[in-house]
């Protein structure tokens, strides 16, 4: 009830930097869905690049997010801009891995029928091979979600905002009741996008299955 309390008596500022906070996040999460999707897709079929590309995301993960801002808070300067260019680089990789795998996992059966059918290439990755791979490719985009909520609060470092004002100004006094206004609803945030986004990824696999029934899977 204490720490109830706590949240509650900041609950306009959680407001406003958590609306700030969610600005960072869905910009960055929506980036590295598009270039993870655009780079599986890729690899997936042109395989002989798959190490390479998978390589570079794998560099991208290894830096430390501090680190990251530093190397580019010189080109993009402070503010969201940075901020941004970080989560992308930590949400690309899951999306990438699990558009590849979802692509690629997909019955060659199924793919043949439907080019028998006299589909082209990009109406089979669109009719076929997409919607059976996507519920793989939802659980790459909510990991990258919940990391990403939890990685923006490295925005307060330059002054772009969100919830991770009230932490560093929690650590700083040594306040616990900010520190708490802080945590709790990054926390509950992560919480309900996880729980949001893995009842889209029950609803997507079960329209695969449809797909898959569709062409005699």
């Amino acid at each position: 009830m204490d720490t109830f309390a706590t949240v509650l008596s900041f609950r306009w500022t959680i407001l406003k930097l958590g609306i700030r906070h969610l600005e960072i996040v869905a910009v960055a999460v929506l980036l590295a869905t598009i270039i993870g999707i655009a780079l599986g897709v890729l690899v997936s079929r042109r395989r002989n690049l798959a190490a390479v590309v998978v390589g570079v995301a794998n560099l991208g993960q290894a830096i430390p997010s501090l680190a990251v801002l530093g190397l580019v808070i010189p080109f993009l300067g402070i503010g969201q801009a940075p901020t941004i260019f970080a989560l992308v680089l930590r949400g690309t990789l899951p999306i990438l891995n699990n558009t590849y795998a979802g692509v690629t996992s997909v019955d060659q059966a199924i793919v043949e029928a439907s080019r028998g059918m006299g589909m082209r290439g990009w109406q089979v990755l669109v009719m076929i091979e997409f919607p059976l791979a996507f519920p793989v490719i939802m659980a790459g985009i909510r990991s990258a979600t919940v990391v990403s909520i939890s990685l923006a609060t490295i925005a307060a470092l330059i002054g772009s905002g969100g919830l991770g004002e009230l932490i560093y100004q929690g650590l700083a006094m040594v306040d616990m009741n900010r520190l708490l206004a802080g945590s709790v609803p990054v926390a509950l945030l992560a919480i309900a996008a996880d729980a949001l986004l893995g009842w889209a990824q029950r609803s997507a696999t079960a329209h695969a299955a449809a797909v898959g029934n569709r062409w005699g899977r």
